[in-house]
């Protein structure tokens, strides 16, 4: 896939490579990680095989590694896989991803990935985690908070500095929303347009057990990280 293409709906600004979904590789480098390495090593077993879908420049990616995990990490842009370090890189969209016979402990699918405005890719996901995860393995899944979405404008502040803020949602029907997002750093500014579909719980939870996935439980209050089991 070209990354000069854009799909519909998505755009982004900023210096250096912008990929298809608007995501800017140099500003995903500069972000800090949050709390994801915590939540996942504390729901999976020590030294787990996680296959990691949708890593970016793998921000998550290393301190899994240094943790002990092996981690195979998965992206569709080539320029975000030229950042990943320690792990296996496998280029691919994560709705056709085939990796054949292979299976893992954890399938781990973060960043909001699952809220997909389209219907076929979300529902590709899920059927790509299933595919992936061995049979008493586990697949962790990073969702919006329970409730209705905060009010917009809003903001908050990066570890790394970064203030985030998010301008707008407009609907464009069918539960979609085009997310308008600002990112400013001292020296350096990014925009990121993109498509996201509310989800609430128990549509969530439908297209997972459409998937053959269950909910095990909610790791955190606010219902954002969520471990799965195949059915």
């Amino acid at each position: 896939m070209s990354e000069s293409y854009v799909r519909e709906g998505y755009a982004g600004t900023g210096p250096g490579a912008i990929t298809p979904d608007g995501c800017a590789v140099e500003l995903y480098r500069r972000l800090a990680v949050g709390d994801e390495p915590e939540v996942i090593a504390s729901a999976v077993p020590a030294g787990a095989s996680i296959l990691e879908l949708g890593c970016g420049v793998g921000r998550v990616t290393r301190p899994l590694v240094e943790r002990g995990f092996v981690v195979t990490a998965v992206d569709e842009s080539a320029q975000m896989l030229e950042h990943v370090t320690g792990a296996r890189t496998v280029r691919s969209p994560i709705e056709s991803l085939d990796l054949g016979d292979e299976r893992f402990d954890v399938v781990m699918l973060a960043s909001l990935l699952v809220h997909a405005s389209e219907h076929r890719v979300r529902d590709g996901m899920l059927r790509a985690c299933r595919k992936h995860v061995k049979d008493d393995g586990v697949v962790l899944i990073q969702r919006e908070r329970f409730g209705p979405r905060p009010e917009l404008p809003r903001e908050r502040i990066d570890p790394g500095g970064c203030v985030i803020r998010f301008v707008s949602a407009e609907p464009v029907g069918d539960g979609v929303d085009s997310m308008h997002v600002e990112y400013v750093f001292d020296d350096a500014r990014w925009t990121q347009t993109f498509l996201t579909r509310n989800l609430p719980r128990d549509q969530f939870e439908r297209y997972l057990d459409a998937a053959g996935l269950a909910v095990d439980r909610y790791l955190t209050d606010d219902g954002i990280w969520v471990r799965a089991v195949p059915q």
